[in-house]
């Protein structure tokens, strides 16, 4: 019994042993991986602070060797006004976020717990949508807003974007996960609909919904093309077109400058991740669970 009992605790003691090195060894493999996405950003970051003239140095410098501060203070002092795009991207952004976290999960219900004629065909036509890209309907979707007289203004932007069929997809499938006899209940105690959705399916969609408005402000964050197409006016103009414009400016260079508004746009992105990651997974799982 004692040879046998010694022998269980060796075993015990190996299996762990060997688990051990499999974290570790993962954990590698993983910091491995992430060197070449992590690099370019570390790139940009440090050579925000750097001079000029060392923007690229082979082989090129990590950490630089005098802070260059006045890079960003010379973004919101050149001739493209900066801070302008930013306000504006930030407008936007929000404001298309916020519309399609209202359109998209009421329209993610009704598909979801609504039963009501031509509900499959309607959700197959709209499944479609997404194999088309903005740029077939660009021409028409113009003129529609020249006849609105919105073109060069923000809505130009907000309008086509404030909803969408991804979004409504995320949406559905993760009200598919909700118990359908939490639905009857609260429709036995007199709850309509709308109250359900309101009280009942949101509070338990914000896994989904933060993956909604990491999506979406990311998308509308680094949209080029829609504001392209409808902004003509400086004072209009997104943070996207600004750089371009800032690239045109400092071409031939200060190329510190342009990295200095590249890591100003990131960092909205990054701190929105980094506040919602923890839900963009559960999210995720959530909507893929039912079909």
């Amino acid at each position: 019994m004692g040879a046998l009992h010694m022998t269980e605790i060796a075993r015990s003691r190996f299996l762990k042993a060997r688990a051990s090195s499999w974290r570790v060894a993962g954990t590698v493999l993983v910091l491995l991986a992430a060197i070449p996405m992590v690099a370019p950003f570390g790139w940009m970051f440090t050579t925000s602070l750097k001079a000029g003239m060392h923007a690229f140095d082979l082989p090129p410098s990590w950490f630089p060797t005098e802070w260059h501060l006045q890079n960003f203070d010379n973004l919101f002092h050149s001739n493209v006004p900066f801070a302008t795009f930013l306000w504006n991207s930030l407008e936007i952004a929000v404001a298309v976020t916020l519309a399609q976290l209202l359109t998209c999960s009421m329209a993610g219900y009704a598909f979801a717990h609504l039963r009501f004629r031509g509900s499959k065909p309607l959700f197959l036509l709209l499944l479609t949508s997404l194999m088309m890209p903005l740029q077939v309907t660009i021409v028409p979707l113009f003129l529609f807003m020249s006849a609105l007289n919105l073109v060069d203004t923000h809505w130009a932007v907000i309008l086509p974007l404030a909803t969408s069929a991804f979004g409504v997809f995320l949406m559905r499938q993760f009200f598919l996960t909700i118990p359908r006899d939490l639905i009857e209940a609260a429709i036995i105690d007199g709850a309509n609909h709308f109250t359900i959705y309101w009280r009942v399916a949101l509070p338990l969609a914000k896994p989904a919904l933060a993956t909604l408005t990491i999506l979406t402000f990311t998308y509308s964050w680094n949209s080029y093309f829609l504001p392209l197409i409808f902004f003509s006016s400086w004072d209009k103009m997104t943070l996207p077109l600004g750089m371009f414009a800032l690239s045109n400016v400092y071409g031939a260079g200060n190329v510190a400058v342009i990295m200095a508004a590249v890591a100003l746009a990131v960092c909205p992105l990054l701190l929105l991740f980094l506040a919602a990651q923890r839900h963009i997974i559960s999210g995720m799982v959530g909507s893929a669970l039912k079909g």
